[in-house]
């Protein structure tokens, strides 16, 4: 077995596509718009690739993720080759198991765990009155930012999310009060991870999270195969609304910080 850095699309797609909605932002990080930002180590052996770790740098922080079903063990040694490679401080995302292999030389924050929640039936979504959605310019970022500021606690909006255009809101007097869009779209390769969902305590508990999802998502799907998700594991109210509009659990990971030590 040796560690490689990946440079072919086609090769990193192919081991990705084994399992598309667990590795759903990688895959949309093949994009052209994402790729210049990402590095891509991996382990092969005889010529075949045997487990594959990102780290995208577009972010205010850099985010690894480390994701396998059954590649774990493969996974702990990869992270263990490229350990001294990783910078100084970022967010990361990985399977049960791995963190023990970072936190010999970081300080590890965990944010919980989390699902990874695929659309399997998406002809649920046409069940949702999404009559009050509207799409939003990308000259709303700032307006965004706002709404998040005060109703999302820790989020991770950042105003250039919105470059994708694909984000969907519900309006009241006062403006935006409820909204969702994506962490990553690539209609080149089919995929949608959606998030920055929140909608104004004020405004809670009136569908608006139903509408403004299934409006995104059939919106989504005329250039998209598949779409996905990340939720915590203990937001239990979260998860059975994205069960209702046709997501699935489709696997387990957790999400920490990590500073050098």
């Amino acid at each position: 077995m040796k560690t490689i850095c990946l440079h072919n699309k086609s090769r990193i797609e192919a081991f990705l596509r084994r399992n598309t909605f667990l590795h759903i932002y990688s895959i949309g990080d093949l994009d052209d718009h994402s790729w210049h930002h990402t590095t891509w180590h991996a382990s092969e052996e005889n010529g075949d690739l045997k487990a594959i770790a990102l780290l995208y740098s577009r972010l205010s922080k850099p985010v690894l993720l480390a994701l396998g079903d059954d590649e774990v063990p493969v996974l702990k040694e990869l992270l263990c080759d490229i350990v001294s490679l990783l910078p100084e401080e970022f967010y990361c995302h990985l399977s049960e198991g791995l963190s023990g292999t970072l936190e010999r030389h970081y300080k590890l924050c965990s944010n919980g765990e989390h699902y990874k929640m695929g659309l399997t039936h998406p002809s649920k979504l046409d069940s949702v009155d999404n009559s009050r959605v509207e799409v939003l310019p990308v000259t709303c970022a700032e307006e965004l930012l706002a709404l998040y500021e005060e109703s999302y606690p820790g989020h991770c909006f950042e105003p250039a999310m919105s470059d994708t255009q694909q984000y969907c809101c519900v309006r009241g007097v006062e403006g935006v009060i409820s909204v969702v869009g994506v962490h990553v779209c690539s209609e080149r390769y089919g995929v949608a991870a959606i998030g920055n969902l929140t909608t104004h305590p004020d405004h809670r508990r009136k569908g608006h999270a139903r509408s403004i999802i299934s409006c995104l998502c059939k919106n989504l799907l005329r250039s998209v195969a598949h779409i996905g998700l990340n939720v915590k594991s203990d937001n239990v109210a979260a998860i059975r609304c994205y069960e209702q509009l046709g997501f699935e659990i489709i696997a387990n990971y957790e999400e920490l910080n990590a500073c050098r030590t």
